[in-house]
């Protein structure tokens, strides 16, 4: 039998593929800027040519863009995967945030689970900062007058665990769902911290999350995931009831005009 040549890959095909897997697992992030052509070809040992081929492709693609002058970027489309047209509808009316809430408990649950098994020293560095971040974000004086601070801290500190988690579809899921959570985490945080110890709670659930995570304790970071929704969903559903009797009790006061037979 003839000998088999195996074809060899290109160089520029090569580091195509390394950028992509550092484009799924997070490790580029949409909006970033690539590091200087000089440096990155040093990174991957790689000719400035070879290197420049393989950005190119990517930006055939859509997944970088280039600007005169300031360098290549990873395009923002990455944020919106999941931005069509009933995501939009979604973010616009309030009363599914129940549904949004009992998706985030299935993702979340699994995302905090693999965290606590899969998360690298740099992986609990960021975590630790995302969780100081949230909860300065808590404790901020004037928090009252922009409520956005804190769900954009309570949202970034979730999308951490997703990223410490290193399952690429568990990631982009929940990156792409990142401004539809950030509306709903207002929307929740606006009725909750309507009760004065609610605040409290909140961040003893997510510090209770946090640290189970860092300790490696898969099963209680689940379960810890679990008791932070349930929390959330079971005060959004006594706020429903107690808007419901309240409407009753006005359709009672005013009364209908009886009917004759």
């Amino acid at each position: 039998m003839a000998p088999q040549h195996l074809r060899q890959p290109r160089l520029a095909d090569v580091i195509t593929e390394r950028l992509e897997a550092m484009l799924l697992e997070g490790s580029l992030k949409p909006g970033e800027k690539l590091p200087p052509e000089r440096e990155l070809a040093e990174h991957f040992g790689v000719s400035r040519p070879s290197l420049r081929e393989a950005i190119q492709k990517l930006a055939a693609r859509g997944l970088l863009t280039s600007r005169q002058g300031g360098g290549t970027f990873v395009s923002e489309q990455l944020n919106n995967s999941y931005s069509d047209p009933l995501l939009e509808m979604l973010s616009r009316h309030g009363e599914f945030n129940l549904d949004l809430l009992e998706f985030r408990d299935a993702l979340e649950g699994i995302s905090a689970y693999y965290a606590a098994l899969r998360a690298t020293p740099d992986d609990k560095a960021m975590l630790q900062t995302r969780f100081e971040e949230l909860e300065a974000s808590y404790r901020h004086p004037d928090r009252s007058s922009d409520p956005m601070r804190e769900a954009r801290a309570d949202a970034a500190f979730h999308l951490a665990i997703a990223e410490a988690g290193h399952n690429v579809l568990l990631l982009h899921t929940m990156r792409g769902l990142f401004h539809l959570l950030e509306k709903s985490i207002v929307a929740n945080l606006a009725h909750l911290f309507e009760k004065p110890d609610s605040r409290d709670r909140l961040m003893d659930q997510h510090r209770a999350l946090f640290e189970s995570i860092v300790a490696g304790n898969a099963d209680e970071a689940r379960t810890r995931a679990h008791e932070h929704l349930a929390f959330v969903e079971n005060g959004l559903l006594e706020l429903e009831r107690a808007e419901t009797r309240a409407q009753r009790a006005q359709r009672r006061s005013q009364g209908l005009p009886e009917s004759h037979a």
